[in-house]
């Protein structure tokens, strides 16, 4: 039952875009081949299993049904099965998860890779492309005359979280599990009075360098434009 629960549940994650909340989306197809599989498994288990406690001469014929509490347990697992994979609404990972895990660090891309952004338009550039040229930061000049647009949700600086915070996202490889935050850090003194940590929201402005020396980051986002937005179908980055 708690295979067909959880084939059941997979399904319906792939058929309405779900599941790609909580793996890469190049793994769907062999995450719905494998749950029909394990279904048609189970179901064929279980029409044997049938078909021998039927048979009056297998050892298993006329075994006692299982005692209350052991049925009451099985209702309980199902129950819990049901409201965890079909019921409660499936949901991406929060700033909250963002705060317990290093920003900026495996998330982003290698070095080498950074340096062949170079050659690229800065136009198709992701949050993640700019997190990543702002971490191995090739030359201040090279941001002088870039104004980006970069999504994602707030999460406060730990070094400065007064003036400045980090349009964040997450960048899944394989599955949520080793999901990383990856963000570009936005100075904005007094943020907190128009939004909150988790709010999603758009930033576009040009780099400029940090007022603060004790800081980590050299080059941030100035004088940014700041709009609220919703979190989009797909919030993670690949």
């Amino acid at each position: 039952m708690l295979s067909l629960i959880g084939t059941a549940a997979t399904l319906w994650l792939a058929l309405t875009g779900k599941l790609e909340l909580y793996i890469h989306p190049r793994y769907v197809p062999f995450t719905v081949s494998m749950a029909l599989l394990a279904a048609a498994v189970s179901i064929a288990g279980f029409i044997m299993r049938q078909e021998r406690s039927e048979d009056p001469g297998h050892p298993d014929a006329g075994v006692p049904v299982p005692g209350r509490l052991r049925a009451a347990g099985s209702l309980l697992m199902v129950t819990a099965a049901v409201l965890g994979l079909l019921i409660l609404p499936p949901s991406p990972l929060t700033a909250e998860a963002a705060n317990h895990r290093d920003l900026n660090r495996s998330g982003t891309l290698s070095r080498h890779q950074t340096s062949d952004l170079l050659r690229n338009d800065p136009g198709t550039f992701t949050l993640r492309d700019w997190a990543s040229l702002l971490r191995y930061s090739p030359d201040a000049s090279y941001f002088a005359d870039k104004k980006p647009t970069v999504t994602g949700f707030i999460t406060a600086d730990p070094q400065d979280p007064t003036n400045v915070f980090y349009v964040t996202r997450f960048v899944v490889s394989c599955c949520t599990v080793d999901a990383q935050p990856v963000g570009v850090p936005v100075r904005a003194p007094g943020w907190q009075t128009q939004f909150k940590t988790g709010n999603w929201v758009a930033a576009t402005g040009g780099f400029g360098p940090n007022p603060n020396p004790e800081s980590t980051n050299p080059i941030l986002l100035t004088d940014a434009q700041i709009t609220p937005t919703t979190e989009p179908e797909r919030p993670y980055l690949h």
